[in-house]
């Protein structure tokens, strides 16, 4: 079944970082102002290299056209080229440039820049910019306001520049582990109080990554003391920073999170640091559940379609000026709310990523915080005391969400399901772009994170299994009437631009099973829901996602009452299995997949589908399966990664259903 985990391969590198797919393409500026950009490049006038670097990070910002464009003609190679330049402005433009393109053209144009030798200058910015902010932070005054802004923002830049190349390959981020990186990062953690909120971000983010799985990092971290003394401030001084105006109270909280994931990243935390025993019941999850209970994704979706219906209907000053003209820095309040709502489902983005982590390595399903110590905290002020009634504050969604009468549920699944609910500007229309992407980005990805906790917690329940849980069948029909509405909500139709809705369907078919296992024979199919999952499992091109819906519908058929749906499904499971002369239609693990739900399905006679086995004369296809399936087992190659495995599973499989077989024969019907 296999639990989802935290891959760098899974997420984005930079969270504002909007998908080209959920962009409209437009035609960008005109092709004589990017021409004259790149050529001023190269100007003997430093006036004229700053202008054309601001020129260009102002024209590839979220436009993939122009972007690809500046690409062909190496604006990479030229701006790397400007980070050399004798003068200050001119570097500290570049780095602002190659910063938007990290962002906004993801891990192709990172991987440029490092085959470009983008390294070789950018290894020497972190030791000038901690002289220069070491001065600053000791005398204040000794430079203007103005001085001290553009500092900050080149150390943000670099920084973000930093955690980008990171996550593009493994060549990139062991260069990175060679220029004592941490203690850099670190600093401006320690000095939070003293410098602006957005270079710390970045400087947090960046060393979030870093030690993801990345050994020398997490030693460095894990060794020293003082940071992971830091890290813990951080978890218990913001708290009361959740409060106040709006538009400053997002990063504290954000801040807070980070610091959760670094810790988690570089655990197991040393005796030394006084760690909590249970590190991610006694602080990650407090930290995490508040944060992901604390919105509701349908009223936000509402909120911006509001914003942009006013943006359209008000005459801008941008709308106003001359083509090809600068644009205005000034921001309208519709679009600093904007970015107030991104900020914050991208907020819910990080907590969802790290609680992913949180539930692939725990054993049971004892997720949540111990109640009588920690249920203030756990629930963010949410009232225990009448369980049953917990779900009738969203109206809304009341039909479609369990009920929360175990901690267990009301605490960590039931605002997981309220996040897989497809909002209208969760994934771009059709028929073309999203009305406004950097929403439509934030929201899908909040969907996937939230399925992929969901997987696991199900996937924990079902292979330690909880009595209490299990039995609790009315809950698990909701739960799964949940999932599967949210996945049908979402639609099969996975064409250009929609990756993330089949993104969704992949990872929501893994919860369903976890999901079936827990209470098998306890859900009624639908026949809406069996075709679907029958029509993913035949369009998926991986063997993955096709065991998962075969799990899935496993699961489904052992009803005892849906004797209809029971015929449905086994014929399809019997379709994907070989004949005496044809072989499997799919792949060796879907195949073994397909036989052992088969067995457990018809492991009991006295069921009431085992009608259908019976009258369909299954036990004689099952027999002219055996041949084909061992000859398939045996084609196994146990040198390639897994193949062992797998040829010992195939081979176990192979004899039990022989030995099925042999059963039912004995049987006699």
């Amino acid at each position: 079944m296999g639990k989802s985990q935290k891959k760098k391969s899974m997420r984005r590198h930079n969270p504002m970082r909007v998908p080209d797919s959920h962009l409209p393409k437009g035609l960008g500026a005109a092709s004589a102002s990017k021409q004259q950009a790149m050529q001023k490049m190269e100007s003997p006038d430093a006036l004229e290299r700053k202008w054309a670097c601001v020129a260009v990070s102002s024209l590839i910002q979220n436009d993939p056209s122009t972007r690809r464009l500046l690409q062909a003609k190496n604006v990479v190679g030229a701006l790397i080229t400007r980070l050399s330049d004798s003068e200050e402005e001119v570097v500290i433009e570049a780095v602002g440039a190659l910063r938007n393109l990290c962002i906004d053209g993801g891990y192709d144009i990172c991987g440029e820049m490092y085959n470009k030798n983008i390294m070789a200058p950018l290894r020497t910015f972190p030791a000038k910019i901690s002289n220069v902010l070491s001065l600053y932070l000791e005398n204040p005054k000794a430079a203007p306001q103005n001085a001290r802004k553009v500092i900050y923002e080149w150390a943000d830049n670099v920084i973000t520049i930093l955690w980008c190349l990171s996550e593009t390959s493994n060549k990139a981020l062991n260069a990175i582990n060679q220029i004592s990186l941490i203690p850099f990062l670190m600093s401006f953690l320690a000095s939070r109080d003293k410098l602006p909120s957005a270079p710390v971000a970045s400087a947090a983010q960046c060393l979030y990554v870093l030690t993801e799985d990345n050994r020398p990092a997490v030693e460095e971290v894990r060794s020293n003391a003082a940071y992971v003394s830091c890290l813990f401030d951080i978890i218990r001084s913001e708290t009361k920073a959740r409060e106040g105006d709006q538009a400053s109270e997002q990063r504290p909280a954000t801040l807070r999170l980070l610091a959760c994931g670094i810790l988690r990243n570089v655990s197991p935390l040393p005796p030394s640091s006084s760690a909590p025993a249970d590190f991610d019941r006694e602080t990650v999850i407090p930290v995490l559940l508040p944060e992901t209970s604390s919105i509701s994704l349908l009223e936000y979706s509402s909120r911006v379609s509001q914003l942009l219906e006013k943006m359209d209907s008000e005459p801008q000053i941008e709308k106003l000026s001359l083509k090809n003209t600068p644009k205005s820095d000034h921001k309208s309040t519709e679009e600093l709310e904007l970015e107030r709502i991104e900020t914050k489902l991208r907020s819910i983005q990080l907590a969802l990523e790290i609680l992913t982590g949180v539930c692939a390595t725990l054993p049971d399903a004892d997720l949540v915080p111990d109640e009588e110590n920690d249920e203030d905290e756990a629930m963010d002020g949410a009232d225990d005391a009448d369980e049953n009634t917990a779900m009738h504050d969203e109206p809304a969604t009341e039909a479609r969400s369990p009920p929360a009468n175990t901690s267990f549920l009301s605490s960590l699944v039931e605002p997981l399901l309220l996040l897989i609910q497809p909002t209208p500007l969760s994934f771009p229309p059709h028929s073309g772009a999203s009305p406004h992407p950097p929403t439509t980005s934030a929201l899908s990805a909040i969907h996937v994170c939230a399925l992929e906790c969901l997987n696991n917690i199900f996937l924990s329940l079902s292979t330690s299994p909880n009595p209490t849980v299990a039995a609790d069948t009315e809950s698990g029909r909701k739960v799964w009437s949940t999932v599967s509405s949210a996945l049908q909500s979402v639609g099969t139709h996975f064409g250009p631009g929609q990756e993330r809705r089949k993104d969704v369907w992949e990872i929501g078919v893994g919860a369903l099973w976890g999901i079936g296992n827990i209470w098998k024979g306890s859900l009624v199919p639908q026949e809406g829901e069996v075709q679907l999952l029958m029509q993913f499992c035949d369009v998926t091109t991986s063997d993955t996602v096709r065991i998962r819906c075969l799990g899935a519908l496993e699961c489904l058929a052992q009803h005892p009452q849906s004797i209809d749906l029971n015929r449905t499904i086994s014929q399809y499971l019997l379709s994907i299995l070989p004949s005496e002369h044809s072989p499997s239609p799919v792949g060796v693990e879907p195949m073994i997949q397909a036989a052992s739900a088969l067995i457990d399905i018809y492991s009991d006679e006295n069921l009431p589908y085992d009608v259908n086995f019976r009258q369909g004369g299954y036990v004689d296809r099952l027999a002219q399966s055996i041949e084909g399936f061992r000859r398939t087992v045996r084609g196994i190659d146990k040198r390639k990664e897994g193949g062992r495995e797998l040829r010992l599973r195939g081979e176990e499989v192979r004899e039990n259903l022989q030995a099925f077989v042999d059963y039912r024969r004995d049987l006699g019907f």
